[in-house]
């Protein structure tokens, strides 16, 4: 059964298997990775996203249960007494939410199981990364910064750790027609684009023959890069001002709710942005109210006796207070402590009325200034980034562009983005507005702009965007427009569609993180490489495995072993050889590091593993990725 209305009985004897919890864009591709590996996974999702799926799902023989994973019995229905790991990245409003208590709960009943959890708030996801049961916590914004601020800068040159040494991906152009290692030496070509239509070779031979012009991707050492004489071909950038810019982001929810719904949202927002003197003054003011109120009700008399109705005495209150004097009533002929209290009455409610007033006028004015001073901080701005965006991910790629010294502008749609005080901390002047327009695009200086990124949450909005960005600056602008997308599918179908080239899948950068953490695969890093996304890994030959005693020449032809240490004995450890001959063999112990497309090489990274015991529980260390928080 590969698709079911609630737990399959039969998936609770199930071992060795991966459960997904979550099958939103990130959680489909995580899938989709661990299928391909031969993997047996479950997926776990009551989302009718994920329901609409189950189509696709059936016909892999991917069991999806759509049930609350949170609910009592869920995770003992889908088999968490044999699963081999357990990732938790479901989606929506409330998603990290979710995603801890999730991996909250599997570590409670599995100590020993793998979770592997998508967490961005940094505080939370330390105190769950130091739990000392393996897994890891991945910061999706933090994974994917990187290849998002090497597209904003157009940069050819992609940095890799490598064991502590650095290596460098660089993007040239081929000068001359002959083979690769003619023109490279040992330097090891990761990709080649060229022809009529383009195509891209992947991970080729260095006998293999490019033509002048044709892209190429090589890798190697500085002082490599360097004695090849190879030159990034990166575009030229605009110089960049001393000036800060500021942004956008339509993170929320597209499309117009009702009147009473608008009306509601205006209330809240006005009472997240007021100060608490603000508050406190409205909530002395109506006190006032309540008290004179029940004194006046209580006190006041007609000439027949009776007593003032409620309603009256409110009015009366309001009245003394705003100091209107109608008329209509008088304290004339009261007892005297009532006229005393109408004395008093007056006095605080000058103050009451006044301190209210002073407030709120200086809120109003405040956000008036802090609407027009982003415009004002970029109206200077030239060669800066504009971030359209700033969610989670708008602010990572902001302090890392910051980091290397560019100048932003961030354009953002709601003035009570919670990332606001970030940016303003960091002095990035922040322009509000509509990015589909031409006049908040214009107001953070895009037609000047080095580089455009568009980063919301919202698809969609994205697409629109970039078109509008486009459209502003012409066809035969040179600015590169980085799209944020979801789905790797509709990337690349965007890109070829739209003509964008530099459209970064969320999923696709990603999804090789939770597969690898959730494995127990050492994934290094992700980078772009001619538009699909290469993985930077490494492998511990396992006695056993199928790699144990293969030739390099034997691997995978899309994949680059560029260094490899040798087991240690008691000597200690062997030095790092690059680049190793294709004739030589791992052994038991080697430690290898390699580069390729993300299927390919976690392909390879499984099979440095001895076979899995009959119960499917193998015991590995904890995955810890540079975007572990």
């Amino acid at each position: 059964m590969s698709v079911a209305e609630g737990p399959d009985p039969a998936l609770a004897h199930r071992r060795g298997h991966v459960i997904v919890c979550g099958f939103s864009g990130l959680g489909r591709r995580i899938v989709e990775q661990l299928h391909l590996r031969g993997e047996s996974v479950v997926v776990v999702d009551d989302a009718p996203a994920a329901a609409r799926s189950a189509a696709a799902l059936a016909a892999s023989g991917v069991p999806l249960v759509t049930a609350d994973a949170l609910l009592p019995g869920t995770l003992e229905a889908v088999g968490i007494a044999g699963a081999r790991a357990v990732v938790c990245d479901e989606g929506g409003d409330a998603g990290e939410l979710r995603n801890l208590h999730l991996a909250l709960q599997v570590r409670d009943r599995r100590p020993d199981v793998r979770v592997v959890t998508a967490l961005g708030n940094a505080a939370i996801g330390r105190a769950v990364a130091a739990d000392p049961g393996p897994g890891a916590v991945l910061d999706v914004a933090a994974l994917v910064t990187p290849a998002l601020v090497e597209a904003c800068l157009r940069s050819p040159v992609h940095a890799l750790d490598v064991a502590g040494h650095r290596f460098v991906a660089v993007a040239t152009t081929a000068r001359a027609p002959a083979t690769l290692r003619a023109l490279y030496g040992d330097l090891a070509p990761l990709a080649v684009t060229g022809g009529t239509p383009p195509v891209t070779r992947i991970c080729p031979s260095r006998d293999d023959r490019v033509d002048t012009g044709d892209l190429v991707t090589v890798l190697g050492s500085d002082d490599e890069i360097t004695t090849a004489g190879v030159e990034g071909s990166a575009p030229r950038r605009r110089t960049p001002t001393t000036r800060r810019g500021g942004g956008h982001d339509p993170d929320a929810a597209r499309g117009r709710a009702g009147v009473l719904a608008r009306a509601a949202a205006a209330v809240v927002a006005v009472v997240r942005e007021s100060d608490r003197g603000l508050r406190w003054a409205f909530a002395s003011l109506l006190a006032l109210l309540a008290l004179s109120t029940a004194v006046i009700a209580v006190g006041y008399r007609y000439p027949d006796g009776s007593r003032m109705a409620l309603v009256d005495a409110l009015y009366f209150s309001v009245e003394a207070v705003a100091t209107v004097g109608f008329g209509d009533y008088t304290f004339a002929g009261q007892s005297v402590w009532l006229r005393v209290w109408a004395i008093f009455l007056m006095l605080a409610g000058v103050a009451a009325t006044a301190i209210p007033i002073a407030f709120f006028t200086d809120m109003l004015i405040s956000r008036r200034l802090s609407v027009t001073a982003g415009r004002r901080a970029a109206s200077a701005s030239v060669g800066h980034v504009v971030i359209v965006g700033l969610g989670e991910v708008g602010v990572s790629v902001m302090e890392a562009l910051l980091a290397r010294g560019r100048d932003v502008v961030v354009v953002e749609a709601d003035p009570g983005n919670r990332h606001l005080p970030r940016a303003r901390a960091l002095r990035v002047p922040v322009v509000f507005g509509d990015a589909t327009t031409p006049t908040a695009l214009r107001d953070a200086r895009v037609p000047r702009a080095a580089a455009v990124a568009v980063l919301t949450s919202d698809d969609m909005a994205n697409i629109e965007t970039g078109l509008a960005v486009r459209d502003l600056l012409g066809a035969t602008a040179s600015t590169p427009v980085v799209l944020r997308l979801f789905d790797r599918d509709l990337a690349r179908t965007v890109a070829a569609r739209f003509g964008f080239d530099t459209v970064r899948s969320i999923a696709e950068l990603a999804a090789p993180w939770f597969v690898g953490a959730a494995l127990g695969l050492d994934v290094l890093g992700t980078f772009p490489v001619h538009g699909q996304a290469f993985l930077l890994g490494r492998l511990r030959v396992e006695a056993g495995s199928e790699l144990d005693g293969l030739a390099m020449r034997d691997l995978s032809s899309r994949t680059r072993v560029i260094a490899l240490r040798r087991a240690t004995g008691p000597a200690g450890r062997a030095p790092l050889q690059h680049p190793p001959r294709r004739d030589t063999r791992f052994r038991a112990g080697d430690e290898a590091f390699l580069v390729g497309p993300d299927s390919e090489l976690l392909g390879v990274l499984g099979r440095s593993r001895a076979p899995r015991r009959p119960d499917g529980d193998e015991q590995a260390p904890a995955v810890v990725a540079p975007g572990t928080r």
